[in-house]
């Protein structure tokens, strides 16, 4: 698992790579807005393969107070979420090609290139199930 202080609103990169697999996911604030990225680091070309929108800075109530951002995958290496204080903002399922996360935003056409579920990034509490097991 990786963990970092957030500071809402303070430019922040923080990444976390699958403990079994070839494949990474990082968190950006900008300063503007967090997002969060779904990664295969051996893609010559863009190596993002989706990516889903956490907050808006202007939209955080506690944003002047510190938050505990986590990175955490599946046993398997296939899944990784997001969490901020414990409570899981997105996933990314490597496996079935899909991002989930509260906001369900952005939504694109779907790639074939990367064959990765674009149009669509609705939270699933089923997607989440697998947490359970990682998150205490």
């Amino acid at each position: 698992m990786t963990q970092y202080t957030l500071h809402v609103g303070t430019a922040a990169l923080l990444q976390g790579d699958s403990p079994s697999h070839k494949r990474s996911a990082f968190f950006e604030d900008d300063g503007e807005t967090g997002y969060l990225y779904a990664v295969d680091p051996e893609r010559a070309d863009n190596s993002i393969l989706d990516a889903v929108h956490i907050y808006n800075v202007a939209d955080v109530d506690d944003r002047q107070s510190p938050s505990m951002l986590s990175i955490v995958w599946s046993a398997n290496g296939s899944k990784c979420a997001l969490l901020i204080n414990d409570y899981p903002h997105a996933i990314f399922d490597f496996i079935s090609k899909r991002g989930y996360c509260r906001t369900n935003f952005p939504n694109f056409h779907n790639s074939p290139e990367s064959g990765w579920l674009k149009s669509d990034h609705t939270w699933s509490d089923e997607a989440a199930s697998w947490l359970a097991d990682v998150v205490s």
